[in-house]
């Protein structure tokens, strides 16, 4: 028999990895998009059994995307609403055209398995094996999360600081053994690293990071104290596997801004509210 196809549109890399890894693992054949327009254009010429969408994405929202899809002489698939808010709305749009809806929560997977269980009922063994071995570290973020990988404890504290004042979620990890291992569990949306580091420097950790098939495709941004020559840039940017390098390559201290900057093209977080004084 075929494996049903799932289209997985998110604009987040981080769930975008969580919910593709998963879905293969129960048999499915996946296929992804990182916005509402590519959703729209993959969905049309390759009519997937099911689409799994992110309400919020840039070009053309989830909800609007699936709307065309979904009119009369359209796709008969079946969709999966997710959200990072459980917005009593977009659950009431989503009942009224026969959607499922699943929020980034601590209940997430089991949403998830209620509703691939209710279209796929051939397939509720592998769907409940696979979401039975779901933990606490499997849960999908609801924001976006930076993975700071820096021996500089100090660099950390203040890239972290930063970036939850942002409304993003931040871990922190030392050297590159632990990022890999946090990186593999917690599925971040970005990672920041420095560049040169004593236990494997940033050429290490990308290639390490392509090389699993949950982390292929998190965009690297490289952080250096130090000018970095035209050859070492090169081998930092090149492709592993298939999949890019470091995204760009930012000097402490002189493009801190900068680096903010385009985190949040690939992190977009409602700002965090400074509690009252």
């Amino acid at each position: 028999m075929t494996a049903p196809r799932i289209l997985i549109a998110d604009d987040d890399p981080a769930v975008l990895a969580a919910l593709s890894a998963r879905c293969k693992k129960m048999g499915f054949e996946v296929d992804t998009a990182t916005n509402g327009m590519q959703m729209l254009l993959k969905a049309r010429r390759t009519a997937p059994d099911l689409i799994i969408v992110d309400v919020n994405m840039p070009k053309l929202d989830g909800l609007t995307a699936s709307f065309h899809l979904l009119e009369p002489g359209g796709l008969s698939a079946d969709v999966i609403v997710v959200s990072g808010s459980s917005s009593r709305e977009t659950i009431e749009r989503c009942d009224a055209m026969g959607m499922f809806y699943a929020c980034k929560s601590a209940e997430f997977w089991q949403d998830i398995r209620r509703a691939l269980t209710e279209i796929f009922p051939h397939m509720t063994e592998k769907i409940a094996a696979e979401v039975g071995s779901t933990g606490a570290s499997d849960v999908v973020p609801a924001r976006p999360r930076v993975l700071v990988v820096d021996d500089d404890e100090q660099v950390g504290q203040f890239l972290s600081s930063r970036l939850k004042k942002l409304g993003i979620d931040v871990l922190y990890a030392p050297n590159a053994a632990r990022a890999l291992r946090l990186a593999a569990r917690q599925y971040p949306s970005v990672v920041v690293t420095d560049c040169y580091m004593p236990e494997g420097d940033a050429a290490f950790l990308i290639m390490r990071l392509r090389g699993n098939a949950a982390t292929a495709d998190v965009p690297v941004f490289v952080l250096s104290g130090r000018n970095i020559d035209e050859p070492t840039a090169k081998i930092l940017k090149r492709d592993v596997l298939g999949h890019s390098g470091a995204i760009r390559i930012f000097k402490k201290s002189f493009e801190v801004d900068e680096l903010f900057a385009a985190i949040q093209e690939y992190c977009v977080a409602a700002p965090a509210i400074e509690p009252a004084a």
